[in-house]
Formats: structure tokens, C-alpha cells, sequence
């Protein structure tokens, strides 16, 4: 058992030493300007810093991580239906999703969907 655990560390060592090496060995040797500066999307990033940003992108990504987490949340009771009652499991399913549709009503309630500039 020792043996090989010592067979894996020895090996993720030397792999991770060979990686090591390439990236010294491939890396370029002309650090130029416009290799450090940043590229949005095409503009000119120093010309326009204090655009407005639409708050809107950041509740959508907000309430896509809800729901990204919700589904998280619910693949774990398709996994758990023999060892739970039904009834409660069923009951929990239901309470979460409840949850999370009352939360996407406020959402809309409050006007986080509209996009009026």
C-alpha cells in the first residue's frame, strides 16, 4: 500500500517537474507592451474608463447562479429516493422549489427583468 502511494507521489512529482521545465524552456524571451495590456472585446480599454455599466448583466448572472445552485441542490434527491419516505422526500423537493419560485417572483415583482435604458 506505502509502496504505491510512494510509486504515485514520485510520479505526480516528476510530472509536475516536466511541466516545470517546458514552460521555462518555451517561454518567450520579448516581453512587449502590448503583450502585458489587457484586450476587452476589441476596445481600447484606457480611453473609456468610466462608461456606465448596466447593473442588469450583474442580476442576470446573480439569478443564473441561483438556479445553477437550485439544480445542485435538487440532483442530490434523485440519488436519495430509497433512503428517505416519499412522502418527506417529496416534501422537500416541493419546499425548495417553492423557495425558488417565490425567488424568481420577487425578481420579477421588483423589475430586475426589465431593461429600460
Amino acid at each position: 500500500m506505502i509502496k504505491g502511494m510512494m510509486y504515485v507521489m514520485v510520479s505526480c512529482l516528476l510530472v509536475s517537474m516536466i511541466n516545470l521545465l517546458y514552460m521555462l524552456i518555451s517561454k518567450k524571451a520579448v516581453n512587449s507592451r502590448e503583450k502585458f495590456s489587457t484586450f476587452e472585446c476589441g476596445m481600447d480599454l484606457m480611453a473609456s474608463l468610466r462608461l456606465p455599466f448596466s447593473l442588469h448583466f450583474y442580476f442576470i448572472s446573480i439569478v443564473f447562479l441561483i438556479f445553477d445552485v437550485e439544480l445542485m441542490l435538487i440532483l442530490p434527491f434523485v440519488f436519495c429516493f430509497k433512503l428517505f419516505n416519499m412522502m418527506s422526500m417529496f416534501l422537500m423537493i416541493y419546499m425548495l422549489v417553492l423557495f425558488i419560485v417565490l425567488g424568481f417572483f420577487y425578481e420579477w415583482w421588483v423589475g430586475l427583468f426589465e431593461w429600460s435604458m
